[in-house]
């Protein structure tokens, strides 16, 4: 199989990295700027999104999205609210057969879609598949050990690409069950932002605790009503993911909620679990599936409630058994 990696963020970079060493041969990483591109294909490293980390000698830095034509596979990195214009974009330049792998994390805002879906809707006729788990850019990049889930509905296609993707340090586990993925991929970020505005308003590590244990509740219960497995929720693209991104300042999403609960302006960074939490909330709320903390994140990042306002709200909540 060869490799072609759609968006040049920091993910993008690391992924194209691990494909370029686990598959050989050239791998094209494909970004919208061609001036950025040009600078990265000349410098070798992508200083803007992954400084200090060089491409791998197989890497191929364009701005040609057409270099998607000739793969096997494309791996499509691009932020959750964006995942739909460029999959329309790929449409008429994918060769026949090719395999789309969604590396996004969200909640479609307006359509409520999980990736999986937009990749239903704008790509019928390919096989689509979607990798997801705890990782950060830096350490995959690196070469740091690193575990993630690769789901597609075709079991034989999703063993085959976790095993071309795999090297020494990335490893990836396959699935079939894709709903369960994209929802621990979606939740997580949300309930990140929670738990870094507790450790942001100095509520201590039981708190922070005490929020991702909740959170995780909260994702169980939609992913129960959506027909996800609960191993998949409890493995490595769920709980393996939230527990990576709601402990780490590394985590644009955790680094918001600091930057919130110590009432700082929020960081300069892409973090989805901004936009994906009303969509999120909206999506629970479609299935009778209450989720007071990602709601709480939602008015908090929406501005119509303060960090103080909402934590209050849900230490009023009743008392009740744990289920």
């Amino acid at each position: 199989m060869s490799v072609a990696v759609v968006g040049a963020g920091a993910w993008g970079t690391a992924l194209a990295n691990v494909a370029a060493e686990a598959c050989g041969g050239r791998t094209p990483l494909i970004g919208r700027d061609p001036a950025a591109m040009a600078e990265i294909a000349k410098a070798r490293v992508n200083a803007r999104r992954l400084p200090g980390v060089a491409l791998h000698a197989g890497v191929a830095p364009t701005a040609d999205l057409d270099a998607v034509g000739g793969e096997d596979v494309v791996l499509l990195v691009t932020p959750m609210q964006t995942l739909r214009e460029v999959a329309r974009d790929l449409a008429p330049r994918l060769k026949p057969g090719a395999i789309v792998v969604a590396c996004a994390k969200g909640v479609e805002r307006g359509a409520h879609a999980l990736p999986p879906q937009v990749l239903a809707e704008c790509l019928p006729g390919f096989a689509h598949a979607l990798l997801s788990g705890p990782s950060f850019a830096d350490d995959v990049a690196r070469g740091l050990p690193t575990a993630v889930t690769l789901a597609s509905s075709d079991e034989t296609l999703a063993a085959a690409l976790a095993a071309r993707l795999a090297t020494r340090s990335f490893r990836p586990y396959h699935t079939t069950d894709m709903t369960g993925v994209a929802l621990g991929g979606a939740a997580k970020n949300v309930l990140a932002i929670a738990a870094g505005a507790a450790e942001g308003r100095g509520l201590g590590a039981s708190a922070v605790a005490a929020l991702i244990a909740r959170g995780f509740a909260e994702l169980s219960r939609l992913g129960a009503a959506l027909g996800a497995r609960p191993e998949t929720l409890a493995g490595l693209s769920g709980l393996g993911d939230l527990v990576l991104t709601a402990t780490s300042s590394k985590s644009r999403n955790f680094a918001l909620g600091q930057a919130l609960g110590r009432g700082e302006a929020p960081p300069d960074k892409l973090a989805e679990g901004a936009a994906t939490a009303e969509a999120l909330v909206a999506l629970a709320a479609a299935h009778g599936v209450e989720m007071p903390i990602s709601a709480a994140v939602a008015e908090v990042v929406a501005g119509r409630v303060s960090v103080a306002a909402a934590i209050e709200g849900l230490l009023a909540r009743p008392l009740k058994a744990e289920a």
